[in-house]
């Protein structure tokens, strides 16, 4: 632990928090005007400490700035820096069991790790009654999603995830277009994402190399399986790894496709099947990078026939994912030259009377054609919107009960259904050496990613190919469980 000064005393979190309906209750607040304008009082604040701070991290901490942040963690002092230059009153640390263990000032938590640690610092604060916020993906694996979304519940506590466009207009608006009807009923999607801009498809780093003085490599590890360090891992390289990231579709596909989970009111999955892109290395010769995530992937996810929570039903639909370069037909639509999405990626609804489109995070929706916008009267906004951006939904929630945009009841069956998506990529390079060869002496093969994996969604289980049910909860390191 590494403190530069002593934790300001601050209202107990019992006086702090009163159980609400949605999960907390109101703070003993003075009115700003009694005060004077643009003095926020210390009971209009909330104790926020913050794991992981440098990269995406320390952006999550401008959108708390007005908060009072009381303590900073994170196990690389260089990646760090900034925060802990901007933020010099907080308290330093490089393991998040010790701020939790011995700072008893901390109402709220944000979480901006690498995929692979997000599940046991949350778990970590939640099981002491503190609020959270989950950068996307909210966990390495299913069962790790599962049991974060039970104990928010349980412990009544705030959430949010960090999918920023959940909090956008774009959302809201194109499930206002969604409901006039003007494109029928959906029955498939198209989403996809310029990612990966790292390496992927490439052999396991091997190798001794020094590890930065500045880093604590054992605890960057944390519930993952032992490794020595390497440079290709760090620091952003570790989203293209199996142990620590979740590839393209964890990395971006809660921003591109909230809009289509939001919208058409889906759930679990009952189907996934997935193709990917290969790596040779000689005539014939196929690498077999298991720990790292293919170059690209196309990924089909069905879902069944639901409730649409009005007593009408909606049909059963398939969402298609690219990504890597790999790409959805252009649009007849879409006259020569118009762009498709923007540079992260898009979404192309294809309903029964028509086609609406996207860009990531649910961005610009519109008609195609795009002239029908021309007679198209755009719907008065019936869903309330956010004004005060996603970090501070999080923290109004934590205040006085603002539903926030992307609790863990919506995001969690969000990131397994995302997460499902990856179980079909990890099954399509799951080779299986069936016995014996075939007379040329080649190995035949089992390929079972091939085949459309059926999902149990409630018991979080594959039904048809019990291979794949290694990924839905991993093995966590000895002393981490």
């Amino acid at each position: 632990m590494h403190k530069t000064n002593k934790p300001t005393k601050k209202l107990t979190r019992r006086k702090f928090v009163k159980s609400s309906s949605l999960a907390a209750g109101g703070l003993m607040i003075v009115p700003r005007h009694v005060l004077g304008r643009g003095y926020t009082p210390p009971s209009d604040t909330v104790n926020v400490a913050a794991v992981g701070v440098g990269g995406r991290g320390g952006g999550v901490l401008e959108g708390l700035a007005s908060q009072n942040i009381v303590a900073l963690c994170d196990v690389d002092d260089n990646r760090a820096k900034g925060s802990f230059t901007k933020y010099p009153n907080a308290a330093r640390y490089k393991d998040f069991r010790k701020m939790l263990e011995s700072q008893k000032d901390i109402d709220a938590v944000t979480v901006a790790t690498p995929d692979h640690t997000h599940g046991v610092i949350a778990m970590a604060a939640m099981e002491l009654g503190k609020h959270v916020y989950v950068e996307k993906p909210l966990a390495h694996d299913i069962y790790e999603a599962r049991m974060m979304t039970e104990l928010a519940r349980k412990n009544n506590l705030v959430t949010q995830m960090g999918n920023q466009g959940a909090s956008g207009d774009g959302v809201r608006q194109l499930m206002e277009m969604m409901q006039t009807g003007v494109i029928g009923e959906v029955q498939r999607v198209h989403a996809w994402t310029n990612r990966a801009i790292w390496p992927q498809g490439v052999p396991t780093p091997s190798g001794k190399h020094a590890v930065p003085d500045s880093l604590d490599w054992n605890l960057w590890q944390g519930p993952a399986q032992e490794r020595d360090f390497n440079p290709n891992y760090l620091p952003f390289k570790w989203r293209g790894w199996w142990d620590y990231g979740t590839g393209a579709l964890g990395d971006m596909a809660c921003h591109i496709m909230d809009p289509v989970f939001r919208s058409l009111k889906l759930k679990y999955p009952v189907a996934a099947e997935a193709s990917c892109s290969q790596v040779y290395i000689g005539d014939f010769h196929e690498a077999d990078y298991k720990d790292s995530c293919p170059p690209a992937s196309k990924i089909h996810i069905h879902f069944p026939e639901r409730s649409d929570g009005e007593g009408g039903e909606l049909p059963a639909v398939e969402v298609i994912w690219y990504d890597g370069g790999i790409m959805p037909p252009y649009p007849d639509e879409l006259g020569q030259g118009e762009p498709m999405g923007n540079w992260d990626g898009g979404v192309i609804f294809e309903g029964t009377k028509g086609k609406l489109m996207c860009d990531c995070y649910g961005a610009n929706p519109r008609l195609l054609p795009s002239k029908m916008h021309d007679y198209f009267k755009m719907p008065e906004p019936s869903i309330p919107r956010v004004a005060e951006g996603h970090q501070m939904n999080w923290i109004n929630g934590i205040k006085n009960g603002t539903p926030t945009s992307s609790n863990f009841d919506y995001a969690g069956p969000f990131t397994e259904m995302i997460l499902m998506g990856n179980l079909a990529v990890r099954c399509y390079n799951l080779k299986e050496l069936k016995p014996g060869k075939s007379p040329g002496g080649w190995a035949p093969y089992d390929y079972p990613g091939r085949l459309k994996l059926k999902w149990d969604g409630e018991n979080m289980r594959i039904t048809n190919f019990d291979g794949a049910n290694q990924f839905v909860k991993r093995e966590y390191r000895e002393g981490w469980g």
